[in-house]
């Protein structure tokens, strides 16, 4: 075991990180600085501040950062101008934390002279990678300590008692049983795992939603809702201009409201397992419904099919860690390059777990052009005899292939 001086832990101040805390402690004798992310998780921060200090740790290696508006700006906001979604479902809440994560965890590692860096995410799981991979892309002589990967703790009686043992402070929640749900939240997600989940032929049970209420429940009356795009971005909502983190807010309450934004999937994991979640993004799935309405209008035919060409590999990326990977930055660059004209307004229903978009439109960037999509008459905007050549020229091949299988 290489001697480490001072480590930069992860910290959330629930069970698993104090007592990651302190086997850093007592496994490396090295002095521990706790570093805790407010994304957005709607959690008082305080008392990992508390915690900390109880367990010794000095008052100025204690970081307790708000970077909820970064989150959403530099993060989020980028992934949505590609209409990610991974596998076909997931809009990937947890995955995209991770980098930004990763990136405060190395500055402050710097900034406090420290060697390495310390996470709780457990070997089976894709955060590992995740955080692992952003710590080395950012530092590459960093070096990373993974409890779970070290220790013999590997089970919840074994944690209790290291805890209890340590004068770790257990609260009645973890006495009991804790949550029947392992759970992550942002300002762009929140998700379920374990435990009830891990049948999956298990339904969900209807109280462990926290953000949206069930479509059945939602209200009777629909909700109609003015979302206003500049690059690809959204600035504001019924005509009230929004700071990122703000205007993502104000789509979760609403979202929750009308039961919008529920998931239940069964996704492919890096590590090669199959796992089960549950998520609840109300916001993103607002925001992906207008994106792509806006985008309808104001992009060209093939630039939209090339970036649903891209989006796949692009939300993969983000998905096993590669978010500051070259090839992902790449791509972030000519995804940009698409959006410096999506800029105009669409308008939304919310209804009983439904996102219908009922209008758009740009009054700078609209490529729709009415003279020449109409049914009535164009007045010469478009000659329908040029349709003939086109469809002649592209059915070439196909009637010279008949015309072989009729002589065989």
């Amino acid at each position: 075991m290489s001697k480490i001086k001072k480590v930069v832990l992860a910290y959330s101040g629930g069970l698993d990180t104090s007592v990651i805390l302190k086997w850093l402690q007592d496994t490396y004798r090295c002095e521990v600085v706790t570093f805790t992310a407010d994304i957005g998780q709607g959690e008082e921060l305080e008392p990992a501040r508390a915690k900390a200090l109880k367990m010794g740790i000095k008052p100025e290696n204690i970081f307790i950062d708000d970077l909820r508006e970064e989150f959403v700006r530099d993060f989020v906001f980028p992934m949505f101008r590609a209409n990610t979604i991974y596998e076909g479902e997931y809009l990937l809440g947890t995955s995209i934390a991770r980098p930004l994560i990763a990136k405060r965890q190395i500055e402050i590692a710097k900034h406090v002279g420290a060697e390495a860096v310390a996470h709780g995410a457990t070997g089976k799981g894709n955060d590992q990678v995740r955080f692992e991979l952003g710590a080395y892309a950012l530092n590459p002589n960093i070096k990373i300590i993974a409890p779970w990967r070290e220790w013999d703790l590997l089970s919840r009686e074994k944690l209790m008692a290291y805890a209890e043992n340590a004068g770790i402070p257990i609260d009645m929640k973890h006495k009991q049983g804790g949550s029947p749900y392992s759970m992550d939240a942002n300002l762009l997600h929140i998700s379920f795992e374990g435990r009830h989940l891990e049948n999956p032929a298990a339904e969900a049970e209807e109280s462990m939603w926290r953000w949206t209420v069930s479509p059945e429940n939602a209200p009777d009356a629909a909700e109609y809702l003015d979302i206003e795009f500049e690059r690809g971005d959204i600035v504001a909502l019924n005509g009230k201009h929004l700071s990122p983190a703000q205007a993502l807010a104000k789509l979760n309450e609403l979202g929750g409201k009308h039961g919008i934004g529920r998931l239940d999937l069964v996704e492919n994991r890096y590590v090669g397992m199959k796992s089960r979640g549950c998520y609840e993004t109300p916001g993103g799935t607002i925001m992906l419904k207008a994106h792509r309405a806006i985008e309808s209008i104001t992009l060209d035919r093939e630039v939209a099919h090339l970036k649903d060409d891209l989006m796949p590999r692009y939300a993969s990326m983000i998905y096993n860690g590669y978010w500051w990977s070259p090839e992902r930055k790449a791509l972030q660059v000519l995804i940009d390059n698409t959006q410096q004209h999506v800029n105009g307004w669409v308008r939304v229903k919310l209804y009983k777990g439904n996102v219908i978009v009922v209008g758009r439109d740009s009054r700078t960037d609209s490529l729709f052009d009415p003279n020449i999509a109409t049914f009535e008459d164009d007045k010469g905007a478009y000659d329908q005899k040029d349709a003939g050549g086109f469809i002649k020229l592209n059915a070439l091949r196909m009637r010279i292939a008949a015309n072989l299988q009729k002589k065989k």
